[in-house]
Formats: C-alpha cells, structure tokens, sequence
C-alpha cells in the first residue's frame, strides 16, 4: 500500500529542494539533466534519514591518525560502506596510517574519474568543544535536535552537524555513496569509472603518500583527478579551485637562564626568554602582514593576468566576512582576501611561556617557545624557505642551532634560538583553462545553471604536488564544505545543505564527464 507524505511533509520538502537545488527547469536544461535533477531529489526526500544515520555513523569514530587503531577501524567501515555500492578496495599502508584504493567499473565507459579526500582529522581538545567532538550532534541553530526524530523528517539545510571531521574531510564519502545511490535505484548509467584514493594521514601532511602513489600509480590511472577537500567560497557559492599553498611547520625555542630566576630579584638583568622571543617574532611582519624576512620572497611567482581576471569575477566577501568576524581591521593593505591567500604568510600558531591569570608566576624562564606555520606559494622551495629564516634570526643576533645546546653553547652566545622543522611540502597550481576544467565547469553550469566560480588557488594546503609528480593527469579542487565549518577547530560542523548538495554535483560529474 502507498503511504501518502502529508501536507506539511510535502511544504516541507518543497521549502528544503528548493534551498538545496534551486529551480529544476528554469534555465533550460537537457532532458538527461532534468531527469538527473529529480532522481536527486527524490533520493534526498525518501533516503534523508539514511544518509544522516551513515554520516553520524562514520563521524563517531574517532580519526586522528596517529592512533593506528583507530585509523584502521575507520578504514574498514568506509570499506565495507563503498564495498556495499560495488567497489572493489584495497586498504595498503607505507608505515603510517592506512589508505583506502577502491574502483568501481562502468560497462562501456571509456573514461575514468580519480576521486581524493581524507578520512582522518585533526587532534582534539574535547573540552574546548560545546559537545562532544566524536559524539555527532544534530543542531538547528542553537537547538539541539533529536537525531532518531530528525531521520523521520524532510532535512533543513540549515541544520548542522557537530563532530570532528564533519566539514573536514568525511562528507565526500557519504555524499559521493548517495549520488551513486540515487542514480542506480534510478536505473541511471553513470558514463565514467570511478577510482577513490583516500587518504588516512592528511592532517599530518600525508608523509607517506609518495610512496602509496608511487607503488599503486598503475591502479590509480584516470582522465582527471578530482581533490574533494576544503571550503566552498565564502559567498556560499560553488567553486573549482586550481591550486593550494604549500605548508611546512617550525618549533622555536628560546633559552634563558639555566634554571627560572625571581622576577625582583634578577629582572633588569637576566634577559627573559619571552621577551627575546617575542622581539624576535615581531620581526618577521610588518602590522600590514608583509613578510620582513630577507630573501624569503626571491622565488615566488608574480600572480597572472588570467589569475587576477578570475579574482576579479568573484564576489567580494571581505566586508561582510569582517563583519562577521567582528574584526577592527585586516592584513593586506586594502587587498581583497583571495589576492592575500596567493602570497606566502608566516603564521605564529602556538606561543608558550609560562601562565596567566591565577597562574602567572613572577619568574624569569629558562625557555620561551613558539611554533611557526609557513604557507607557501608557486615557486618557493622547502630549502630556500629555511636558509632565509634561519638566516634572518642570525642577522637578529642569535646563535641557530637544530639541536639542543650544550651549556658551553649557552654561555659562549648572547642569544641561543632552536630551531627544529617538521615535515612540509610545496605549493601547487595549474591553470583556469584546461580541458578537464572547462569541461567540469560545463557539468556544474548546466546542472543548476550556476557558473562555478573559477578559484586560482585555496589558502589551505593540500600535498598536490605529489599527486601531481607520480600521477599523469589534470587535477581540479572540488570543495563542498560551508566556509564557516570550523575545520581544524572546536564545533567543526558540516551545513547539511552543502552535503546534500554535493550529491548533485558528484552525480553530475558521474553522468556526464565521459561524455562527449
């Protein structure tokens, strides 16, 4: 028997389509895409409470990759969940955590799309959090929502998910699945292979996923790789990006005394280390945000024509976001924020020197430290990068070492910095015109007759390059999550209208790419 929506189901429904997929027919698309249009949608009507259970389901287990277990308990559900849809995987590991390879075949297809995201996180403070970080929470607003009661409901897509990796990087897994769901429930071909690289060690820069491409690069061959990572712009509009910065990090420390001295008794005269430390920072920017370091800027590629043509065609978000932000000013010098994220940036990410508050203490330390995050654009090099660094705390005065200083080393120098790098990797970008771009850009237009905007390059970072080296093919940055998702931070969350949405462009992508 026929169960009938009721009335308030079916303006319900209605309200959220509409939200989520704007008008079907108003700009005159094809018969295959109108079609395409409304096997999403209805997908979305009969399977919403589906598709909240799996992604609750696969948030819930904690990711940060340096819990093997973990990792791997991950890899095997995400495993199964693609295994249920047809793909045959691998799950392979080059002494870190492990990776997921998976292929999904289509009779007759004679092209292939290569899909990336990543299914670990970043480290957590769970009392940082409002709720708890691998316990999902279902919110509208500030409303907390019963998850059990929300399944039975067409989904708002205003609601949001609360969890680790909600917006960074799980979603594409889910929203890819349905989009495959929603076409073979429909009888609908997709006219592409479909290959996954997912990747269990990104937040940790992905330090072993040159050798994973270099074993596997026969099983990964493809027409176009697709980078399902990052934000959607800040105008909520959907983009395709084309490139990323680079990234690599740096500890610093700063030695005073040998053991802490009373702040009375020795202030004036024992330098403290966390005011050295903080001179020092002070150097590498100006209030505006330009770099100061000598030499650090040599190699960096001017920004194109073509690269400021597309920024310009972009809305501006730079007053609202400040705004938003509740910010009395910014960086830049006046210019618009995705002219800012194409030039490096020195980031000071962490600074530690004893407490504040009721646990200040009135001593002088025998430390101060920082930590440094440095984005890089076309064409520094992690070499160059640290010669001019290093160099530029010497030409302050210091004595630089990598390792940690003797007692000689201390009382022979006036200052002694340590300075100890972690692992990194450079920037990537390709152009706005290739075919592959130009034919996703089509895709994506006549799907809801909204041009893409054209990103040159995402502030964030992304081991592309590598991607790049071992694999032969274009690749395209498809981001789905909203810009405010908080990834890497406390309530990192997932807009559930960007989710569902992302079933149609993966379904788009699916159905038309191997077309002619």
């Amino acid at each position: 028997m026929l169960n009938h929506p009721t009335n308030a189901a079916i303006c319900a429904f209605g309200l959220s389509a509409a939200l989520l997929l704007g008008p079907l027919q108003s700009h005159g698309a094809d018969e295959d895409t109108q079609k395409l249009q409304a096997v999403v949608t209805g997908h979305i009507a009969t399977q919403g409470g589906t598709i909240l259970s799996d992604f609750r389901e696969l948030l819930s287990m904690p990711n940060v990759s340096t819990s093997l277990p973990d990792m791997q308990k991950n890899a095997a559900w995400i495993a199964n969940y693609i295994g249920e849809r047809g793909f045959s995987s691998k799950i392979v590991r080059a002494g870190g955590a492990p990776y997921i390879l998976a292929e999904r075949s289509t009779p007759g297809a004679t092209k292939t799309v290569l899909i990336y995201a990543h299914f670990d996180g970043q480290p957590v403070e769970p009392a940082d959090w409002k709720t708890p970080p691998f316990e999902p929470t279902l919110k509208n607003g500030a409303d907390t929502l019963n998850w059990e009661t929300a399944q039975l409901q067409p989904i708002d897509p205003e609601w949001r998910v609360y969890a680790r990796s909600a917006g960074d990087d799980k979603a594409p897994v889910i929203a890819l699945m349905h989009a495959i769901d929603a076409m073979d429930n429909a009888g609908l071909d997709a006219s592409v292979n479909v290959k996954l690289i997912l990747d269990g060690e990104e937040e940790f820069g992905s330090p072993t996923v040159e050798q994973i491409l270099n074993e596997h690069a026969d099983y990964l061959t493809a027409d176009v790789l697709l980078f399902c990572d990052g934000p959607m712009h800040q105008s909520g509009l959907r983009q395709l990006v084309f490139g990323v910065r680079g990234d690599i990090g740096v500890n610093l420390t700063l030695y005073g005394p040998s053991r802490p001295l009373h702040s009375g008794h020795y202030g004036n005269w024992a330098p403290h280390p966390t005011d050295a430390l903080m001179r020092l920072l002070a150097t590498m920017k100006d209030m505006d945000g330009n770099i100061q370091v000598a030499g650090y800027l040599d190699q960096v590629t001017p920004i194109s024509e073509a690269e400021q043509v597309a920024i310009a065609a972009i809305p501006s978000v730079d007053a609202q976001l400040q705004d938003d932000l509740s910010l009395g000013r910014v960086e830049g010098a006046g210019e618009r924020i995705e002219m800012t994220i194409m030039r490096p940036a020195i980031n000071i990410v962490g600074f530690q020197a004893g407490g504040v508050d009721d646990q200040a203490r009135n001593i002088i330390l025998s430390k101060a430290r920082a930590s440094l995050d440095l984005r890089l654009v076309p064409v520094q090099t992690i070499d160059h990068v640290k010669q001019t660094i290093e160099a530029h705390f010497k030409t302050q005065g210091f004595y630089v070492t990598n390792d940690d200083p003797s007692e000689e080393t201390l009382r022979n120098n006036p200052g002694v910095i340590k300075v100890d790098w972690t692992g990194g990797y450079p920037a990537y970008r390709s152009n706005l015109d290739g075919d592959a771009a130009n034919k996703l850009t089509s895709i994506l237009t006549e799907y809801d007759g909204k041009k893409p905007l054209l990103s040159p390059t995402l502030g964030g970072s992304l081991p592309i390059h590598l991607f790049d080296q071992e694999l032969d093919m274009p690749i395209v940055l498809l981001p789905i999550a909203n810009h405010d998702n908080n990834q890497h931070g406390r309530d990192e969350n997932m807009r559930l209208g960007n989710l569902l949405s992302a079933i149609g462009v993966y379904a788009a992508v699916l159905q038309e790419f191997g077309r002619n």
